[in-house]
């Protein structure tokens, strides 16, 4: 997003700044909430890339793949509180288009990506359970690095389209956004210009970073279904199962708020519900992340309670 296109932003609207109208009420109490959640999220996300960087006994592809999307939730988290945070301390809910745009972009792209991820983290599941005998060599160093990459690859010129068809638009006003950070349907409804394309663009998108990770997910699941009812013992289905339940849990949690907000129609009222729950996948989810990754796994506790003992 460079100056030329901001600029060319600025000359195809009246309006060069939005008002994010966030969360008003207390202040200062939500202020320290958000700062005390905030640090949590860097903490408990950041404790989890330390310990399986450290853990020699965690450098497996499965714990490869926990330490991105604790990378990743650190990210996605920083691109919202921050911003809010200073709204609610300054009193100024002010944001440029440029900024909006950013916002906004790193947004999508960090979301899509964690689509792919957790798609990705449930293939590498349904390898380790259903071909144990040959997962170590499909899921190669290589092969890792690979599907990471590739998970950033598919989002980053796709979202690069979305912000550019997005920001085309022309704003007249209002511009007071009724989010606290600058999302797609709030911004698309304040546009002055015919819709079509733009929503026919983001059904396009949700198909893409939605649907067909969610789908790939359900046929990794379904194939590891089959295989624990299959195994002979109670403890080995327990323990098969025990190693999905944590990437299970987040899957829900996450494609379950992100379909409401972006998939079901659009009411009057639909924008404080979205907001809602915005707040659910934007900073919840990241919150419960690194909780629901190390109650549920003893080897992660493991070289948590190494890593503190060592210090």
């Amino acid at each position: 997003m460079d100056a030329g296109q901001a600029k060319h932003w600025e000359n195809q609207s009246t309006v060069n700044e939005f008002i994010l109208l966030g969360y008003q009420e207390y202040p200062a109490v939500l202020f320290i909430a958000f700062l005390a959640i905030y640090m949590a999220i860097l903490l408990g996300n950041g404790l989890i890339v330390m310990v399986t960087t450290l853990d020699p006994a965690l450098r497996t592809p499965m714990y490869f793949f926990l330490r991105s999307l604790s990378g990743l939730e650190m990210c996605y988290t920083s691109v919202t509180l921050p911003k809010m945070m200073a709204n609610l301390i300054s009193g100024n809910l002010s944001i440029s288009l440029l900024a909006c745009a950013s916002q906004m972009f790193f947004l999508l792209f960090l979301g899509a990506t964690e689509c792919f991820l957790l798609a990705v983290m449930a293939y590498d599941r349904y390898l380790a359970i259903c071909l144990p005998l040959r997962y170590m060599t499909i899921m190669s160093q290589k092969m890792r690095v690979g599907m990471l990459v590739g998970s950033f690859a598919i989002s980053l010129p796709v979202q690069m389209l979305q912000i550019g068809l997005i920001f085309s638009l022309p704003f007249c006003g209002p511009n007071e956004i009724d989010h606290f950070f600058c999302d797609i349907p709030p911004i698309l409804s304040l546009a002055c210009a015919d819709l079509y394309a733009n929503e026919l663009a983001v059904y396009a998108e949700n198909i893409l970073f939605v649907i067909v990770p969610f789908f790939l997910i359900l046929a990794s699941y379904i194939h590891i279904s089959r295989t624990i009812l299959h195994l002979p013992s109670a403890i080995g289905r327990q323990k098969a199962f025990s190693t999905c339940s944590s990437h299970l849990t987040v899957v829900i949690l996450f494609y379950g708020s992100a379909t409401v907000v972006y998939l079901r129609p659009k009411t009057p009222d639909s924008m404080k519900v979205d907001k809602l729950l915005s707040l659910l996948y934007t900073v919840i989810i990241p919150l419960c992340n690194p909780l629901i990754y190390t109650l549920r796994n003893r080897e992660v506790k493991a070289a948590i309670r190494k890593l503190l003992g060592r210090k």
